[in-house]
């Protein structure tokens, strides 16, 4: 399979959801049919999180076997455990609560209540992506890495002109300044995230149609770091009508 991007546009917010839940638990299927087990990072936001609660309120939720899909994250606010903030928090009352995941499957980044010193969490965070590695890698394969997009164009906790996004080195930086609350962050890298077999970007909203046009333009990921977010096999952009505005009308698909 070649490395494109896709944009799959959809009238609403609660199209969009609904739609990408649909190919997300269709594609978990294919993936541990063909592997025997799946690595999902998840993301935050508002859009992030109604897709976990579409997948939750489908019949074909349980069709998967979530004994054999790990659950991690692309970023992370630093905050106490039980925060509303955590992006872990949201999804397990989202989704994973509410399915047959093992304890063990789920890899939450560390908060702030758990370890106080936000570099230590971030080395904690990068030897459990280590320890969950083969052939000498140094975090696992992710076969679909779900990332939200801001009005700034940033992904994960990745912003522009900023040394996270910069980062070539290290696979899980900290962030003590992020522009937009909470300032502590923890986020993979670009090349982390990178590695991804299947970038998938959900966005809605007119508030992200300026970045995603510019990301399609060959903006640089520098100055809007969505620009630089590119899977190993696909990146699809699944965008409602008010975020496609500005995308050049030959990148839309007319269907999936």
């Amino acid at each position: 399979m070649t490395n494109e991007r896709r944009v799959l546009v959809h009238p609403d917010k609660q199209a969009l959801t609904g739609s990408v839940a649909a190919r997300f638990l269709t594609k978990t299927v294919d993936i541990l049919d063909d592997l025997g087990e799946a690595n999902v990072a998840l993301t935050g936001g508002t859009v992030g999180i109604a897709v976990l609660e579409a997948v939750n309120s489908s019949p074909a939720r349980d069709s998967v076997d979530w004994s054999k899909v790990h659950f991690w994250w692309g970023d992370e606010r630093f905050v106490a455990k039980d925060s509303e903030e955590r992006n872990e928090r949201q999804a397990r009352e989202a989704l994973l609560d509410h399915i047959a995941v093992p304890p063990e499957n789920i890899h939450p980044f560390p908060a702030s209540d758990e370890i106080a010193d936000i570099d230590e969490a971030a080395a904690v965070y990068a030897a459990e992506l280590e320890a969950f590695a083969s052939d000498g890698a140094r975090h696992p394969r992710f076969d679909i890495t779900f990332l939200g997009v801001g009005p700034d164009g940033h992904i994960a906790s990745l912003f522009p002109d900023r040394a996270g996004i910069r980062e070539t080195e290290a696979t899980v930086i900290a962030e003590r300044d992020a522009p937009k609350p909470p300032p502590q962050r923890l986020s993979l890298t670009r090349p982390v995230l990178n590695a991804s077999d299947r970038i998938w970007l959900v966005l809605a909203g007119a508030d992200k149609a300026s970045a995603l046009g510019l990301a399609l333009a060959g903006a640089s990921y520098t100055e809007v770091p969505v620009a630089g977010a590119k899977g190993r096999k696909r990146t699809v952009f699944f965008v409602d009508k008010d975020a496609a505005v500005d995308v050049p009308e030959n990148l839309i698909a007319p269907s999936y």
